[in-house]
């Protein structure tokens, strides 16, 4: 979710003043209905049925407020009192009461497996040359647009834009199946659709973490994801982290089947 900053300052002061309406015995979830694998309108993502599990625990009934996850989200959603919960947000957002993550991912580099590319850096020399593909968010550029940008590696660049054809059941999906068909040689991929549709593929797809920069001014490419609730609900916060805690190697299940990278410690594996 990316929203300018200014912007940023508006809507947690609107959070901030909203009054308390989470409703008793009903958790209420902000989604988007089709946005796989985080969620759609069936219940199918990963978000949902974390989600379910969360509701499970608190012994609330399960209700969406669906809209699509833009720029306007949260005012659509959780600013304008439709809904207490997203469940995907990065940790510590402005804007959020955020529980403690359940999982961190990163951008990945996607490449067909019988290439043997291996690129783990956008320092690589080859990525000069390569038909490259990253998600647009609008107007604005994701970080491995930027970082690409700031190697000065520009002309060989294709965008897709990260809402694709929202007809389409599966929006995101065409930048990973253009490595898969060859229209480009790697693409740049937020973790959890890379690992998702990479692995629907018919062509075997190798995924590489982009490692994190030292330098300066370099975007971030790692993200701690959290579910997130009003700054003022508080208790609604400190409940919601604690049925995560409770449910962590259900949830360390859920991901793994929806072949989420992850870059924390996952319960399954200690």
């Amino acid at each position: 979710m990316r929203i300018r900053t200014g912007a940023a300052c508006r809507l947690a002061v609107a959070i901030a003043l909203m009054p308390l309406v989470a409703d008793a015995g009903v958790l209420r979830v902000c989604a988007d209905p089709n946005n796989l694998p985080f969620s759609n309108s069936r219940g199918e993502g990963f978000e949902n049925r974390i989600a379910a599990l969360a509701a499970r625990d608190l012994r609330d009934r399960l209700e969406y407020a669906y809209a699509l996850q833009n720029a306007r989200f949260i005012r659509h959603t959780l600013a304008a009192g439709k809904c207490d919960v997203i469940v995907g947000a990065p940790a510590g957002m402005d804007a959020l009461a955020t529980t403690r993550p359940y999982y961190a991912s990163t951008y990945v580099f996607v490449a067909r497996k019988a290439d043997h590319l291996g690129i783990t850096s956008f320092g690589d020399p080859r990525l000069r040359k390569l038909r490259i593909g990253v998600h647009l968010i609008g107007d604005e550029s994701t970080p491995p647009a930027l970082a690409l940008a700031k190697e000065g590696i520009v002309d060989n660049v294709r965008g897709f834009m990260v809402y694709g054809d929202y007809e389409s059941p599966d929006p995101v999906s065409p930048i990973v199946e253009a490595v898969a068909s060859g229209d480009v040689d790697v693409a740049i991929v937020w973790g959890p659709p890379a690992g998702y549709f990479a692995a629907k593929q018919k062509v075997k797809l190798a995924i590489d973490a982009v490692p994190p920069s030292t330098r300066d001014g370099d975007p971030p490419m790692r993200f701690d994801i959290a579910m997130g609730v009003r700054k003022a609900d508080k208790e609604l916060a400190a409940e919601v982290d604690r049925a995560l805690a409770a449910r962590r190697a259900d949830i360390d299940a859920i991901l793994a089947a929806y072949h989420v990278p992850r870059f924390d410690e996952p319960e399954a594996r200690k």
